[in-house]
């Protein structure tokens, strides 16, 4: 087990067997993404005034949205890195509205696990460094996540 992911769901609606299997899925992709041992994330699942609130907060964008990802360990320019041993590596933080996966699970026509899986491994992504601001790391990241979703066997 690569990465300790710490499961926090305020709506109460995700079920045991739903919160394991994302547990499963986010191993799969740190070991696909070869994060180090020791690593720490957290996943939260919200309604969808939670994740508007958090959006219009730290993104300035009034609206609610599907997932946002907080990354935890990017050093920016003339911050000191921290070194030790004790230290963990805490990836970061990644919300989720459920509500909006419900919806966009049956616009697009598949499971709503399927859905949930694609914005975990959207959100991983993310905190990873992957991004969608060109056509070019559109289509990287978004290969990635197909790669990472068939290896768990969560296919369109």
């Amino acid at each position: 087990m690569r990465v300790a992911t710490d499961l926090y769901d305020e709506t109460n609606t995700l079920s045991e067997d739903q919160l394991l299997a994302i547990q499963e899925l986010v191993h799969v992709a740190s070991d696909m993404e070869n994060i180090s041992e020791g690593t720490e994330l957290s996943i939260t699942f919200v309604d969808n005034e939670r994740i508007k609130e958090i959006n219009r907060e730290y993104r300035d964008k009034d609206a609610v949205t599907d997932v946002i990802s907080f990354a935890l360990n990017e050093q920016v320019s003339d911050e000191v890195e921290i070194v030790g041993g004790e230290i963990p590596n805490l990836l970061g933080d990644i919300i989720i509205s459920i509500p909006r996966a419900t919806e966009q699970a049956k616009s697009y026509n598949h499971s709503f696990e399927r859905e949930i899986g694609f914005l975990v491994v959207h959100g991983i992504l993310h905190l990873l460094g992957y991004d969608h601001m060109t056509e070019e790391e559109e289509k990287q990241m978004f290969s990635r996540q197909k790669e990472i979703l068939a290896a768990y066997g969560l296919e369109r």
